[in-house]
């Protein structure tokens, strides 16, 4: 363990960090809106970094090069569909939901935008809505956890079980202390770590293997089919890992960083400074998996731990790069990556207990001061439950991640976007939507067809649905149809 003593204190460093930042950011909230949409206060540096930080999980640094690492360019098609899907969604929706929420009542959640864009007075929206943000996000902050989990598994050798409760704690901290702002502006931090990590890691890699060349030649001689982009890949493979980028549209995680954006005009800079760190995170993270080929072809004897868990290339690439005070700040990004996503996450099904469930139907008359107290608390019941869900060691990053991804996709990602873009849409369409996706999504999990990956059937049939109730519904109220126009034209004129 001595030889991790300077690995260890710089985690500590840095988690003390993260949660002196937490009560910062409680010393700059003063109200609900503060805790769960700081305000809508985010200039376009920090709505593009903890946009990019919230988006890119532990599996950024573990399940991509692992994916990677195992089997060649041809896993990079995911990071295709992403780019894709990030790029559309900042183009298509984060200017406009920035301005339709304001419109709709000032919304602060996904369900309560729902819910004032189609006029729902059953709230039936809002309930389903937050239940499958509940759902989908517990799932997913138990990914988060998990990751957090291995990486302080494998770089202090303690038990997963301990490794579980302190890879979570740090985050529980400052998410319950500070909120949205904390969550913001960690995320900023974070991501810088995180793109550091990224660039450094391949680049020295390739420097431990003699030079570029020697590096592609090691990778050559191990297997030729490494660089095949289509190595192993059918139409219907090549289609589901493109279809990652179809869950852009539905994740709350990230929509909710461009409703906190402090203004329309911010949306342009931040989608260039977002659009830029991710292709070179992700660049960097496709680096690290296909280099780590090459190093442990030409290091076995150090493979072991790698052999055994894809997963862990990143891992095990910076503690034998580094020295060990390095490798502690390198490392950070891991834990950077894993604490940016889970705390946004945490938060979000904190705000849909709070505001969705407990104001909206057990105490409308609720104090600010209570809200906030009441989303703290809904921040440790979701961490305890997403806790219990990680306890199982054996529980794969990738796997737990493409089903959450999946359920939003399909769920919320057409509803938003047709929310935003088609004045004809009506509550029962964004109803029937929510439900076909959310469904089509499930189902397809458990029967596998075809190989096809559940988000692309989600999102066409949900997008059908939507289209289906939508026109046979009568139309919107002139009401809703006029606050859409009011909307769009100010989109329209901020982009003039």
């Amino acid at each position: 363990m001595s030889a991790s003593n300077p690995t260890l204190i710089t985690f500590v460093i840095y988690i003390l960090a993260m949660v002196l930042i937490g009560f910062a950011a409680y010393r700059a909230t003063h109200n609900f809106s503060d805790y769960i949409l700081g305000g809508r206060s985010l200039g376009s540096v920090v709505t593009a970094l903890s946009a990019g930080a919230s988006d890119m999980s532990g599996w950024l640094l573990m399940g991509l090069p692992g994916a990677i690492y195992l089997s060649g360019l041809s896993e990079s098609w995911i990071a295709i569909g992403l780019i894709i899907g990030a790029w559309l969604n900042w183009l298509l929706v984060a200017g406009r939901l920035r301005v339709h929420t304001e419109h709709a009542n000032n919304a602060l959640t996904l369900p309560d935008y729902f819910t004032y864009r189609f006029e729902d007075t059953s709230r039936i929206l809002r309930v389903l809505s937050a239940l499958v943000i509940l759902v989908f996000f517990t799932i997913y902050c138990a990914s988060g956890v998990v990751a957090g989990a291995r990486l302080f598994e494998s770089t202090f050798g303690v038990s997963y079980d301990l490794a579980l409760w302190i890879g979570a704690a740090a985050t529980i901290a400052y998410v319950f202390v500070g909120g949205f702002l904390a969550v913001s502006w960690t995320d900023t931090v974070q991501a810088t770590l995180m793109i550091f990590a990224l660039l450094v890691t391949p680049i020295c890699a390739i420097l431990a293997l003699g030079d570029y060349d020697a590096a592609i030649a090691t990778i050559d001689a191990r297997n030729p089919a490494n660089f095949d982009l289509f190595r192993g890949m059918s139409v219907i493979a090549i289609l589901s890992l493109l279809g990652w980028g179809l869950g852009y549209f539905g994740q709350p995680h990230i929509l909710v960083r461009f409703m906190a954006a402090d203004s329309v005009k911010s949306i342009p800079a931040a989608r260039r400074i977002g659009m830029t760190w991710m292709i070179l995170c992700l660049g960097g993270a496709v680096a690290a998996g296909f280099f780590g080929i090459a190093y442990f072809a030409d290091n076995l004897g150090q493979a072991g731990a790698v052999t055994e868990n894809s997963e862990r290339v990143f891992i095990e690439l910076t503690k034998l790069l580094f020295n060990p005070w390095i490798a502690g700040i390198v490392l950070s990004g891991i834990l950077a990556a894993v604490m940016s996503t889970l705390s946004c996450q945490l938060l979000v099904c904190s705000s849909a207990l709070t505001e969705d469930f407990y104001k909206a139907f057990l105490r409308k008359s609720a104090s600010e001061r209570e809200l906030v107290w009441v989303g703290r608390a809904m921040v440790l019941l979701i961490s305890c439950v997403a806790i219990a869900l990680a306890s199982n060691p054996d529980s794969k990053v990738l796997g737990l991640v493409s089903y959450a991804w999946a359920g939003f996709g399909a769920a919320f990602g057409p509803v938003v976007l047709f929310s935003l873009l088609w004045k004809r849409m009506t509550r029962n369409g964004a109803l029937a939507g929510m439900l076909v996706g959310a469904v089509t999504v499930i189902v397809w999990k458990q029967l596998a067809l075809f190989g096809l990956y559940e988000i692309i059937p989600g999102f066409a049939f949900a997008s059908l649905a939507i289209l289906v109730f939508s026109l046979l519904d009568k139309q919107p109220s002139a009401s809703m149809q006029s606050r859409f126009d009011a909307a769009e034209q100010e989109y329209q004129d901020a982009h003039r």
